[in-house]
C-alpha cells in the first residue's frame, strides 16, 4: 500500500497574510506539519501543494517535494479541500505514480505530531473506514447555544432550555489538522466525510483554530505549556 501526504498551501492567505510560512515560534508553521510527516516514516511521499514560489522553497528547504505548482483553479479563495486533493491526484496519475491512501495535513498545524498521524492510519486500517480525521470535543453544549432573533436572544433548540449540561450528548468538531483518506473509496464520491468515516479524539489543549493573530498568540502559548509538560 503507497501512502501520500499533501501539504496544501496557497500564498494567498487574507486574514493572516503569508500565514503557511509566517514564522512560529521561530520556526515557518509549515515546517511543523513537513517534520511530523517526515518523522512519522508513514508515508512514499511528502509534497505541498503550492501555488507561490517562495512558499515551494521553503517547504523544500525543510525536506518536502514540490513536483508541480498548483493551479489558478485550485488557488483561489473558493477551491475545496478536495479540489486541491483531487488535481494533486490526478497530477501524480500524469506522472505514472499512484496512490493507495492519501493524508491531506495542513500547512497550519503544529500540533499535528507523528503520533496522532500514526494513530489515525492504524484507525483507518483496523475498522477500514473511507477517512479518519481528529476531532475535538466542543466545550459547551450545542445543544443549548443561543441566537439573536429580533435583537432578542433566544435558544436554537427549545426543547433543550431546561436540560442539565451533563444530560445531554456530547458533540465535536473538525480538528482542522488532518484527514486521511482510501482513494478509491472518497476520490469518486468527491468528498471526505463519508457514510463510512472515522476520527480520534483530541483534547483542547492539542488543537487550535488558528484564523487571527489572537488564535495564532493562543496557538503559541498551548504548544509551548504542550512541550513544557511533556
Amino acid at each position: 500500500m503507497s501512502n501520500l501526504c499533501i501539504i496544501p498551501a496557497r500564498g494567498g492567505s487574507k486574514r493572516i497574510p503569508r500565514k503557511n510560512i509566517k514564522l512560529f515560534l521561530g520556526k515557518p508553521i509549515i515546517a511543523y506539519s513537513i517534520e511530523a510527516a517526515i518523522n512519522s516514516k508513514l508515508f512514499d511521499e511528502v509534497m505541498v501543494s503550492t501555488d507561490d514560489p517562495e512558499i515551494a522553497e521553503i517547504a523544500t528547504k525543510f525536506g518536502a517535494n514540490v513536483p508541480f505548482f498548483r493551479t489558478e483553479k485550485t488557488a483561489n479563495d473558493f477551491a475545496t479541500t478536495f479540489d486541491v486533493i483531487e488535481e494533486v491526484l490526478l497530477n501524480y496519475k500524469d506522472l505514472d505514480q499512484n496512490y493507495d491512501v492519501v493524508c491531506c495535513l495542513y500547512a497550519c498545524a503544529p500540533f499535528a505530531t507523528s503520533i496522532k498521524l500514526t494513530e489515525s492510519l492504524e484507525v483507518l486500517e483496523k475498522n477500514n473506514y473511507d477517512s479518519v480525521f481528529p476531532v475535538m470535543q466542543f466545550g459547551f453544549p450545542i445543544q443549548r447555544s443561543l441566537k439573536f432573533e429580533d435583537d432578542k436572544i433566544k435558544f436554537f433548540y427549545p426543547e433543550f432550555s431546561l436540560s442539565r449540561s451533563q444530560d445531554l450528548e456530547k458533540s465535536y468538531h473538525d480538528a482542522g489538522q488532518f484527514y486521511w483518506m482510501q482513494v478509491d473509496k472518497c476520490l469518486p464520491e468527491k468528498k471526505i466525510l463519508t457514510g463510512n468515516s472515522g476520527s480520534i479524539v483530541i483534547s483542547e489543549m492539542e488543537g487550535q483554530d488558528i484564523d487571527n493573530e489572537v488564535d495564532w498568540k493562543l496557538a503559541e502559548l498551548k504548544y509551548e505549556l504542550l512541550q513544557s509538560i511533556k
